[in-house]
């Protein structure tokens, strides 16, 4: 039961909530029930002491702290579900401190909460600030040419010219560092491309110009922050034999080329179709760097004051999102840590001012909402649902079973946001 709302500074509340004695009983007796195995007594078998005899040989409050993880979170939960704690809007997690507990009696607790603060708007339409001009050159469309030209390049075998930048060589090598060989600087048949600076120093720089055939001795200096403290910051030589070279060859930019890469027969229209596509490209960059811009003054225009906690948490989530994406390609936020030498949270900390940016142009894009009586229909909601569904190539039906209400909730606030934006950039 909610007791009470006090409101302290820096957007904090501070919540008394009340579990009842009743409540705080029955949690008690969960919690009995799955652990008096547990307890041995003389005189009872294992399993079937008496509650009262556990409490009294280990202390009344013996069961307190496995019965609030029972009873305190149901009780938060219908304290902000109640009428007046609808109207706390909670924003991170609550700091929990006991106010008084006992055997037979009400448990009356606070919790100290981060809530959203509200935004006093300044000018957020008319902000003098001008889409950037596009222009498609002539060297952004041979630039495109020469990508899909890359792409299309095949790999020939080289064998009447010395290494030059950009070739494949294979390579045995053998490392040391005097005259002791390292563990792991050893390879056959190592493909390596040269210009790529996937080895260290100037390793690939002193193979150019050789032979296959030839036998070098490539000379480098480890990092000083090398991962393999044996070597850092240590001079090392690796003795190197060219087995092979490869060079990848260009097609010629012709009709032929534009007929195998495009739908199109000519090469001119080909590059019209690119030059389309580079503006189109260009304009949605133009849009979005002008919609960041117009938002940005938005925001600077407005004033809130924004609870540290609502910071911790939205750093915390774009951890979270990163570990998503990482995941996506195979790699585990822990490896990725290890790797960068950090933790989740000091990226976190490292995260907190993109984070209060990111939340002041959300409460912004809500309050203009707000202001203009954005509405978001159903059939919004439909439509946006409609782009998943075909996305994932999925029925509509099936979409809206899998979601949920609670997404259903977030992507109406979404679409409020996105139209907000559309007002102030239009």
């Amino acid at each position: 039961m909610l007791k009470n709302i006090e409101k302290l500074e820096k957007n904090m509340v501070k919540l008394t909530i009340e579990i009842s004695a009743e409540d705080f009983k029955d949690a008690i007796k969960t919690v009995y029930q799955k652990n008096k195995a547990q307890y041995s007594v003389p005189g009872f078998r294992k399993g079937k002491v008496p509650q009262a005899i556990i409490e009294k040989m280990y202390g009344e409050g013996i069961f307190y702290n496995d019965a609030l993880d029972i009873a305190l979170p149901k009780s938060y939960a219908e304290a902000l579900d109640s009428e007046e704690g609808k109207e706390v809007h909670v924003v991170a997690r609550p700091e929990i401190e006991i106010e008084s507990i006992g055997k037979d009696q009400p448990v009356v607790y606070t919790a100290t909460v981060a809530v959203e603060p509200e935004v006093t708007l300044g000018a957020y339409k008319d902000l003098g600030i001008e889409k950037k001009a596009v222009e498609v050159t002539d060297e952004d469309v041979q630039a495109e040419l020469e990508r899909e030209q890359k792409k299309n390049a095949r790999t020939i075998a080289v064998e009447d010219r010395a290494v030059l930048d950009g070739d494949t060589v294979n390579i045995d090598y053998a490392g040391f560092v005097g005259e002791e060989q390292f563990e792991g600087g050893t390879a056959e048949g190592q493909d390596l491309k040269i210009g790529s600076h996937s080895f260290i120093d100037t390793f690939e720089d002193q193979l150019v110009g050789k032979n296959i055939g030839d036998e070098v001795e490539v000379n480098v200096t480890f990092p000083a922050e090398y991962h393999a403290e044996n070597l850092a910051g240590k001079p090392a030589v690796f003795k190197v034999k060219i087995n092979g070279i490869k060079a990848e060859e260009l097609p010629e930019l012709n009709d032929e080329f534009a007929e195998e890469v495009s739908d199109f027969d000519t090469l001119e229209e080909y590059k019209e179709d690119l030059k389309k596509k580079v503006a189109e490209r260009k304009q949605d960059a133009a849009d979005r760097e002008y919609e960041d811009e117009v938002l940005k003054k938005a925001v600077e225009n407005a004033s809130m004051d924004i609870p540290q906690p609502m910071i911790e948490v939205e750093a915390e989530q774009m951890v979270n999102e990163y570990a998503q994406q990482l995941s996506m390609q195979g790699l585990s936020i822990d490896m990725y840590c290890k790797y960068m030498n950090t933790t989740k949270e000091q990226m976190a900390k490292d995260n907190e001012k993109v984070a209060e940016e990111r939340i002041k142009s959300r409460l912004t894009l809500k309050a203009i909402a707000a202001a203009e009586n954005v509405e978001v229909s159903d059939d919004d909601v439909k439509a946006e649902m409609q782009k998943m569904a075909d996305s994932y190539q999925m029925k509509l039906e099936d979409v809206e079973n899998m979601i949920g209400e609670s997404y259903k909730a977030q992507l109406r606030s979404d679409l409020a946001l996105q139209k907000a934006l559309k007002i102030i950039t239009e």
